[in-house]
């Protein structure tokens, strides 16, 4: 039961619109080392609950400053990332499908990928969340509960990633995109915002 509770949440924290998973679906829609994001993003994951459901999420709560300078550092990466989307949307391009993702080298691919893991600023407060509920499980079942959070982070992340693919026809113009990169600059400019005023 801890397993199942574990992969509900996870599935409900992970599946929430937000930059990492519009990353995620734009490497998809490009094919572009969906392989190496979709591993990597599971692995982050797997740090991150590996950390919450050992009691760091209780720790990070009770070291004065960290969550604002997380919240700040998340204001200044949301908002970049939405400007990048907006100036896509008011130029879009067409998807480039090349099979093989060749058009951007891996380290900043995956780069782009950590920040958009590491300094989201829903983060923290995924830690402390996922840290509550796995302490409520006790400890025989709290890494049970761990456990069903990163199977739902390989799910999520693994049909985002490839099944993304299916709709590279859609995309194949550049209307689909522009699209796509407004709802994406809306949403992390509107995150921003938020977690600026918040």
């Amino acid at each position: 039961m801890s397993v199942l509770a574990g992969f509900g949440t996870g599935l409900s924290l992970i599946a929430a619109i937000g930059a990492q998973n519009a990353f995620v679906l734009r490497q998809g829609l490009r094919r572009e080392h969906v392989p190496a994001v979709v591993v990597f993003c599971v692995l982050a994951d797997l740090v991150l609950v590996t950390a919450a459901v050992a009691g760091v999420g209780m720790l990070v709560d009770r070291v004065p400053g960290l969550v604002e300078v997380v919240r700040w550092g998340g204001v200044v990466w949301l908002t970049g990332y939405g400007l990048l989307a907006l100036r896509r949307a008011v130029r879009p391009g067409a998807l480039d499908a090349d099979p093989h993702g060749s058009a951007r080298p891996l380290v900043p691919v995956l780069g782009s990928a950590a920040a958009l893991t590491f300094l989201n600023p829903h983060m923290m407060l995924d830690l402390l969340v996922l840290g509550s509920l796995a302490a409520a499980h006790g400890d025989d079942g709290r890494w049970a509960f761990g456990a069903g959070v990163v199977v739902a982070s390989l799910t999520w992340f693994s049909g985002l990633g490839f099944g993304a693919a299916r709709l590279a026809g859609l995309f194949a113009r550049p209307t689909a995109w522009r699209v796509l990169d407004g709802v994406v600059a809306t949403v992390m400019l509107g995150l921003a915002v938020a977690l600026a005023a918040g």
